[in-house]
C-alpha cells in the first residue's frame, strides 16, 4: 500500500456458541451429518411455531461478553433482520439491533509494531441465529444449480463486532486468533473454522495518512479463514488504492473475495442497516438478565489471558514477550504450570516449552493438547540437565521423540546409555588422546591462541558421543593445555 494512505480495519466475527440444540428450537446441533436431518418446523419459521430461548446459549453469550471486558445490558431486544435467500427460507434471521445484549468491550492482541500487546475496542456482543448453507459446488449440485443444506439453520451464534482501531491485514489476524483462543479459552465455542464456526465480515477503509475521519468503507464477506481475511484484506486495499490515486471515488459495497484470484469483486452495492427493514420480533419477549446472574457468571470465569499473562510476568519474572507465547493457549499455559510446579524453577522450564518444545509441535503440525509429552516428564528431562546426568544436547534430541510418543526420559537416558560422563580418569584420557593427534594446536594455545580450546572440546565430544559433561571438560582440557 501506498504510504500515502492508512487502511480503517473492522471486523464483524460470527461464532457458533457450544450448545447441543438450536437458538429457538430443540433441534440438535450437528456437523457432518447427512444435510437436511437437523431441521425443525421452528427454524424454518413456518406458520404457527414460537420460537423458544435457548437458556445455554445465552450464558455462553454473557460469558464471551464478560471475556472480553463487555458491559452485560440488563435488557436486550431480539428483531428481524428482512433478507431472503434460499439457505434461510423463512425471509429473516432473529437477530439483534439496536438493543444488543453486551457493548464497550476490548481485546489484547499481539502487536507488530513492538512486540508487546495493544487494545482493540469492541463495539458490541449480540445474539443470533446462522442461516442455512448454500451448496455451489458442480460436482455435488450439478452444472446450473445450488442445493440447500439447513442442517444449520437456527444454530446459535454470537456476532463480535470491533472497532475500527485496525490498521494492517497482520493485525486484523492477529486479532482473530486471539479472539478465537480467548473464546476457547472460557468455553464458548470451538471455533472450528473447517465446520464453518468462527466466520469473518471484514470492513475497510482508506483516508489519507494522518486524517482521523473515516474513509468509504467495503465489506469482504463470509471469510472462514484466517489467511482469506488477510488475503482479502490485502487485495481490497490494494484496489481502493489504485481507485483513490486514479482520483476516483470508492464506492460502498459488499464484496467477494475470489482467493484463486486473489482478488475482491462486488457481490452488491450499499448495503446498510436500512436495507434489512429490521424491527422488534413480535414472537419473542425482551431479555432480562439481572445482576446477580452476570455476577455468578463471571466468578466462574477461569483466568484470563491478559491476567495470566501479567501473573506469569510477575511470579515468574518472564518478559512480557515470553509471557505472551505462554498464555496463547489456555492448554499451553496449563501445561507450562503443570511443568513447572513439578520442576520447581518455572525459569528453568520456560526455555525448554518456548524452544525446544513448540519447535517439535510445529514440524508435527500439532498443538500441546495432541502430543505425548507429559508436563512431568518435561520437568524430569530438565532436571537431568541440571543435576549434569544429561547434556543439553542430548536432552534436544529427546524432545522430538518424547512429543510424539511420551515415554519417561530417565528410563530413556538408562535404556540408550546416554548419562553424561563426568569421570576425570574418563575425560582425562580422552583429553590426551586428542591432544596427542592435535600437538600443533596445544602449541598454538600455549603461544596465546584461545580459539583452539572450543575446536579441542569438539573433538573430545565426539570421541565419547556427545555425552562428556562440558564443564568438567572444559575444567580438564584447560589444566592440560598449561602443562
Amino acid at each position: 500500500m501506498s504510504t500515502k494512505w492508512e487502511s480503517v480495519i473492522g471486523l464483524e466475527v460470527h461464532v457458533h456458541l457450544r450448545t447441543r440444540s438450536k437458538l429457538f428450537s430443540p433441534a440438535p446441533v450437528v456437523y457432518g451429518a447427512p444435510p437436511n436431518h437437523a431441521v425443525h418446523v421452528i427454524d424454518l419459521g413456518l406458520p404457527g411455531v414460537l420460537p423458544v430461548l435457548n437458556g445455554r446459549a445465552v450464558e455462553l453469550a454473557i460469558r464471551a461478553a464478560l471475556a472480553t471486558h463487555c458491559t452485560v445490558q440488563p435488557r436486550s431486544v431480539f428483531a428481524r433482520k428482512n433478507y431472503f435467500y434460499p439457505d434461510l427460507p423463512k425471509g429473516y434471521q432473529i437477530s439483534q439491533y439496536e438493543e444488543p445484549l453486551a457493548t464497550g468491550g476490548w481485546l489484547e492482541v499481539p502487536s507488530h509494531a513492538n512486540g508487546g500487546v495493544r487494545r482493540v475496542g469492541i463495539t458490541r456482543v449480540h445474539l443470533e441465529e446462522d442461516a442455512g448453507k448454500s451448496i455451489h459446488d458442480a460436482a455435488i449440485a450439478g452444472a446450473r444449480g445450488s442445493h440447500v443444506d439447513l442442517d444449520r439453520a437456527g444454530v446459535p451464534l454470537i456476532e463480535i463486532v470491533s472497532e475500527p482501531d485496525l490498521r494492517s491485514p497482520e493485525e486484523a489476524g492477529a486479532y482473530l486468533r486471539s479472539l478465537r483462543e480467548l473464546l476457547r479459552w472460557v468455553g464458548v465455542s470451538d471455533g472450528d473454522l473447517e465446520k464453518g464456526q468462527l466466520r469473518c465480515d471484514a470492513n475497510v477503509s482508506l483516508r489519507p495518512r494522518g486524517s482521523t475521519e473515516l474513509g468509504v468503507r467495503t465489506e469482504c464477506k463470509n471469510l472462514n479463514s484466517f489467511r482469506f481475511v488477510e488475503g482479502a484484506l490485502r487485495a481490497e486495499i490494494a484496489r481502493q488504492t489504485r481507485v483513490l490515486e486514479a482520483g476516483e471515488r470508492v464506492v460502498q459495497a459488499t464484496l467477494h473475495y475470489d482467493a484463486e484470484r486473489d482478488a475482491t469483486r462486488v457481490m452488491r452495492l450499499k448495503e446498510n442497516a436500512d436495507d434489512y427493514r429490521y424491527f422488534p420480533e413480535p414472537d419473542l419477549l425482551p431479555l432480562e438478565v439481572d445482576e446477580a446472574e452476570v455476577a455468578r457468571i463471571r466468578a466462574e470465569l477461569p483466568e484470563l489471558p491478559e491476567e495470566r499473562r501479567a501473573r506469569f510476568q510477575a511470579q515468574h519474572s518472564l518478559s512480557e514477550g515470553d509471557a505472551a507465547v505462554l498464555t496463547s493457549s489456555r492448554a499451553l499455559a496449563d501445561f507450562f504450570e503443570a511443568a513447572a510446579r513439578a520442576h520447581g524453577q518455572a525459569k528453568s522450564v520456560a526455555p525448554w516449552l518456548l524452544r525446544d518444545v513448540l519447535q517439535a509441535l510445529k514440524e508435527r503440525e500439532i498443538d500441546i493438547a495432541e502430543c505425548r509429552l507429559a508436563p512431568e516428564a518435561l520437568a524430569e528431562l530438565v532436571r537431568l540437565v541440571d543435576a549434569s546426568r544429561l547434556t543439553a544436547k542430548q536432552a534436544r534430541d529427546l524432545v522430538p521423540e518424547l512429543v510424539a510418543s511420551g515415554g519417561d526420559p530417565a528410563a530413556l537416558v538408562r535404556e540408550r546409555g546416554l548419562a553424561v560422563v563426568s569421570d576425570a580418569g574418563v575425560l582425562e584420557e580422552a583429553v590426551e588422546e586428542v591432544l596427542r593427534a592435535h600437538a600443533e594446536l596445544a602449541a598454538r594455545h600455549r603461544e596465546g591462541d584461545e580459539k583452539v580450546v572450543h575446536f579441542l572440546m569438539g573433538q573430545v565430544m565426539k570421541r565419547l558421543r556427545g555425552q562428556a559433561d562440558p564443564a568438567a571438560l572444559r575444567r580438564v582440557l584447560i589444566e592440560k593445555l598449561g602443562r
